[in-house]
């Protein structure tokens, strides 16, 4: 039952007094409320006589529906405070403060969820009561808070002027609210208007000393100072971009060149070879980029067909997850497309070299279909694409480079200073080293162990020696490939056995990766900390990593094969992370999993295949949670492609789980998983495999009819599993709906919640939240879809899952329609449009696109149901299993609303295209409804 007091009292009971009284009680859910202060807050200071007599028999017909206790001092409303409206509120406005003083992008979900919960002004039909003025004030306080808080948060994110007429409003009604004058100014000068800022700041300022006699609050003065300095007000644009750590020395031509370029070019190729400052150069010109967002893919670890993959993981994109139940969908290229389509963005591409021709082809499809992107390529050659602006980048000039020698020497050697004894050595080193940044600043890394003269001795050497090579040979081997070799023989025999043997990571390491695979024992950390000193190897908080060009020189010096030893200890990894994804730790090892993801998927590929069939097994659940199936699927093929159509022994299940995850971007091979599901008589290793089966293959032929008895014989055979006994309850629930047995289902959607509440799963228990928000909608009752819907919401936001967050708020869209609430539909409609659009999901567009024609419909506009529907039908991708449904039903609403314009020829035509062979109930119910519409039509010809 859905309790409430953020809008009328809910449940909705008798009278005036009797809603007073549960609305007095919700305020302090699940606790006893003493009988003087209940009279008191309901009669005020002067009860008239009788009033404990009134109260006693208001509470007596409050119990004939709600659990009401009494302890002999007072009244307890005997549910959960997160049960009521206003107390989730305030634990989300908590929540979203938090995030939003760490920094986190969720913060914005998390204040917009919080204001979702309101259905009007608090406790707003009782306000007479004593209690409630006071009650409905601090409420509607806090609900202004999280206006401010969710605004600051999308500022931060992506920051635009699209809330300066709701932050007007709210200074019309709270003239003197200072914080939110500053989100006005920071949202005028995002959207371009800093004239009208500063117009703003004279405003408030002059209130303040007519009001209060007081002046600006400290940060409206100091925003006053920035957009007068004329730079950016509040935080940056949503910049993708790594932080760097050291100083940008020299190049302001080359970044003068570049701005330029991009604002007249579309595509701009920095060219140069190995160690130039390429990258360096494109990150300083991407942070200084006025637009709303910038994106960096690093494609160093690509091969020609990981391109669009690179670019989409960069990007924050995932695969569609909650309501795709087979798998099929759009490749990566068409989801980037989708994503980008409308967006304002800078994309870097970094270090295309070795991928060029696929570079070339993703950019050249990109920029023709999305016309708000910009692409800044690092490359060693051009990419060939029409319209291509390309911008050398040499070594520095001597003057840069001896600045930079000097600015890393000071870091490495603090005594170091560039005078007339030492700049001499100086020009000498970055004159033999071409001035290429990346020489020069290992060579400044060597003086902690070697006076400035002796380097520039040993330099010279050096590359005398190496530069009587082929004069044919790359550039990078004639420069930057020496400045390696000789930090390399400066190394010792065990500096050198670690360096060569790190190379066998993606992505850097853990310590206690480094320890396992590369064999030092006890010497790890002091040969590691030896390297890190020396600039062959950089730690990155708690992970090391080695830049790609010192990489591939240690990688030819290894002369063993780790590749099985670092598989097993990424499996070994891999399988203690699944089992805590399935518990309350869940975010934190989906972090830990995200880090070495790089490493995870390159012993997939190198290590042995029964390790690989073991990997894809333990990785399931990790990827379905973050929505790469994609990934997957390709991953799932390459091993089992390996492993031939027949199991090793004692993999049995690790091949079946291989051919899912495989079966993701098509038809599963083989034997149909559910044959081996029914056979077992124990909880399978990965329970997961239960859900990926059902999704993945869905039931075999001739057993639909079976299916219920099927899985209620298979939950006792695999009893002892607590999360996979939650999940087949969703599984059972699920099959009950599209039955129509609306009682079982709800009972296994209750079951499921407990299991996964209990153990603090969040993804199952999202899933069980929007089962029960789904029956609910079905069943009519919408304050119930609402209250599941707001819960799955904040958990999908947990999950840090955008494409879960468009299609729960399609669905809580759908229910507020439903039940009256057009406001708040079109609000969940218009956010969840917006969403799926920016994360590459059309069929999630469409089927938002269809709730907002159907809105329209019902409020009384066919003509604009009948535009929106149109848009809909032309988003929504064929060929689409996930799709197939939400067209038939497009087609049908497109029927209705030409009914409604008085066009029975034109919602015939519409009604017609509604034909059979959809599976699921999306796909039936639009079949018969459209075939009764169709009955109705000719029974209105006939005059019957």
């Amino acid at each position: 039952m859905p309790y409430g007091i953020l809008g009328p009292t809910l449940p909705a009971v008798g009278g005036a007094r009797l809603r007073a009284t549960l609305a007095r009680l919700l305020l302090d859910a699940g606790t006893v409320v003493p009988l003087p202060r209940l009279i008191d807050d309901l009669y005020g200071d002067t009860p008239p006589a009788g009033a404990l007599n009134a109260l006693q028999s208001n509470v007596s017909r409050l119990r004939r529906e709600l659990p009401i206790t009494y302890d002999g001092s007072g009244y307890r409303l005997d549910v959960a405070p997160g049960e009521v409206d206003a107390h989730r509120f305030a634990r989300l406005l908590t929540e979203a403060r938090d995030a939003l003083r760490a920094g986190d992008p969720v913060a914005g979900e998390l204040f917009a969820g919080a204001l979702a919960l309101w259905r009007g002004e608090a406790l707003a039909d009782v306000r007479p009561a004593p209690f409630a003025a006071a009650a409905a004030d601090r409420l509607a306080e806090l609900r202004r808070q999280a206006v401010e808080g969710r605004i600051e948060a999308e500022l931060r994110t992506r920051p635009s002027a699209g809330a300066v007429d709701e932050l007007r409003a709210l200074l019309d009604a709270e003239p003197l609210r200072e914080h939110a004058w500053a989100l006005l100014m920071r949202s005028l000068v995002a959207g371009g208007r800093p004239a009208e800022a500063l117009t703003a700041y004279e405003s408030v300022r002059r209130l303040l000393a007519e009001e209060l006699g007081a002046d600006p609050s400290a940060e409206l003065v100091a925003l006053h100072a920035s957009i007068l300095r004329d730079t950016a007000a509040g935080p940056a644009a949503r910049h993708r971009l790594p932080a760097q750590l050291t100083s940008f020395v020299g190049r302001s031509e080359e970044v003068a060149l570049a701005e330029r370029a991009l604002r007249t070019g579309r595509l701009v190729t920095l060219l140069g070879p190995g160690g130039a400052g390429k990258t360096r150069l494109a990150l300083e010109v991407a942070a200084r980029h006025p637009g709303a967002e910038v994106c960096l893919a690093e494609l160093a670890g690509s091969g020609p067909d990981g391109v669009p993959r690179a670019v989409f993981d960069a990007l924050g994109l995932r695969d569609t997850g909650l309501r795709d139940r087979r798998g099929d969908g759009p490749d990566t290229v068409e989801r980037l497309l989708a994503a980008l389509s409308t967006r304002d963005l800078l994309l870097v591409l970094d270090n295309c070299e070795h991928v060029v021709a696929a570079a070339a082809a993703l950019t050249g499809r990109l920029l023709a279909r999305c016309p708000g992107l910009r692409v800044l390529a690092t490359s060693r050659e051009p990419l060939g694409v029409t319209g291509e602006v390309r911008l050398p980048v040499p070594g520095l000039p001597s003057e840069a480079a001896v600045r930079l020698f000097a600015d890393r020497a000071a870091l490495v050697a603090p005594g170091f200073t560039l005078d007339a004894a030492t700049e001499p050595a100086v020009r000498s080193i970055v004159r033999t080293l071409d001035g290429l940044p990346l020489a020069v600043e290992l060579a400044a890394a060597r003086l902690p162990v070697l006076p400035v003269d002796e380097l520039a001795r040993r330099v010279g050497d050096r590359f005398r020696l190496l530069s009587r090579g082929s004069s044919t040979a790359a550039a990078r081997h004639r420069t930057l490939r020496a400045v390696v070799a000789w930090s390399w023989e400066l190394l010792t025999p065990s500096e050198r056995l670690l360096a060569s043997r790190f190379t066998v990571f993606r992505g850097g390491a853990a310590l206690d990766a480094v320890e396992q695979v590369c064999g030092l024992g006890d010497a790890t950390l002091d040969v590691l900390d030896g390297l890190v000193a020396k600039s062959l190897i950089e730690r990155d908080g708690s992970r090391y990593r080695m830049l790609a060009t010192i990489r591939d020189f240690c990688g030819e010096q290894l002369t063993e094969d780790l590749t099985a030893a670092h598989a097993a200890h990424y499996l070994r990894l891999a399988q203690t992370a699944d089992a805590q994804l399935r518990g309350p730790a869940q975010l934190e090892w989906l972090d830990r999993l995200d880090a070495d993801r790089d490493n995870l998927h390159a012993a997939v590929r190198q290590g042995p295949v029964e390790t690989g069939l073991r990997l894809v097994a333990a990785l399931s659940f990790y990827w379905w949670l973050h929505g790469v199936r994609g990934e997957a699927s390709a991953l799932a093929r390459e091993v089992l492609d390996r492993a031939g159509p027949v199991a090793p022994a004692g993999l049995a299940e690790e091949h079946v789980l291989c051919a899912l995850n495989a079966g993701l971007s098509g038809p599963p091979a083989g034997e149909h998983p559910a044959r081996y599901v029914a056979g077992l008589s124990a909880p399978p290793a990965q329970p997961f495999l239960l859900y990926l089966s059902a999704i993945a293959a869905g039931p075999p032929e001739g057993l639909h009819d079976q299916l219920l008895e099927l899985q209620e014989a298979l939950r006792v055979r695999l009893g002892g599993s607590p999360w996979g006994q939650a999940l087949a309850s969703i599984g059972s629930g699920w099959l009950a709906v599209f039955r129509g047995r609306h009682d079982r289902a709800a009972a296994e959607f209750a079951r499921a919640l407990a299991g996964f509440r209990a153990l603090g799963e969040r993804w199952g228990t999202m899933l069980a939240q929007s089962g029960i928000a789904e029956l609910a909608t079905l069943t009519g009752d919408y304050a119930a879809a609402r209250a599941g819907t707001d819960e799955a919401l904040r958990l999908a936001a947990e999950l840090r899952s955008p494409v879960d967050l468009a299609d729960l708020l399609r669905s809580r869209g759908e229910a507020r329609m439903l039940g009256d609430d057009p406001a708040g539909a079109g609000a969940d409609l218009e956010r969840a449009v917006a969403l799926a659009a920016e994360c590459g999901a059309p069929e999630l567009v469409a089927a938002a696109r269809l709730g907002q024609g159907r809105l329209a419909l019902r409020s009384g506009d066919p003509a604009r149901a009948r535009e929106l529907c149109l848009q809909a039908l032309s988003e929504c991708p064929t060929g689409w299993y996930t799709a197939e449904g939400t067209r038939l039903s497009i087609l049908l609403t497109l029927g209705r609303v030409a009914q409604a314009l008085g066009d029975p020829a034109e919602a015939a035509r519409w009604y017609e295209q509604v034909t059979p062979g959809v599976p699921g109930p999306d796909g039936e119910n639009a079949v018969a409804e459209a075939a009764a519409a169709l009955d109705g039509l000719a029974l209105r010809r006939t005059g019957g």
